[in-house]
């Protein structure tokens, strides 16, 4: 499996918006789209402008189908640069545990 953990630090001013528009791709990935086994939206405790997306593909075309879904194409269509107070973080890995036989 393919898993991405995303940090967005927002400003402040545009955290509502972005949390809205996030929670559309990811309810979209989550139920329209077969290879995507996970997509959390996650706001920090400690800072309400630091938003991180978890997110569980089959593999890395599940992962490039998801880039193609009208609902990722509205997320990023959706946002600014001007809404980051610093530059998007992306980490790619592969699971470890659950195996990928123990994912539904």
């Amino acid at each position: 499996m393919l898993v991405l953990v995303v940090k967005f630090q927002l400003k402040p001013e545009f955290r509502e918006r972005f949390i809205e528009a996030s929670i559309g791709d990811a309810h979209g990935a989550n139920h329209d789209e077969p290879g995507c086994l996970r997509f959390d939206v996650i706001q920090d405790e400690a800072d309400p402008n630091r938003i991180y997306f978890y997110e569980v593909y089959k593999d890395e075309a599940a992962f490039q189908e998801h880039l193609k879904a009208p609902h990722y194409l509205k997320w990023r269509d959706s946002l600014s640069e001007d809404w980051y107070a610093e530059p998007v973080d992306v980490r790619r890995g592969w699971n470890i545990y659950p195996t990928d036989a123990d994912w539904r």
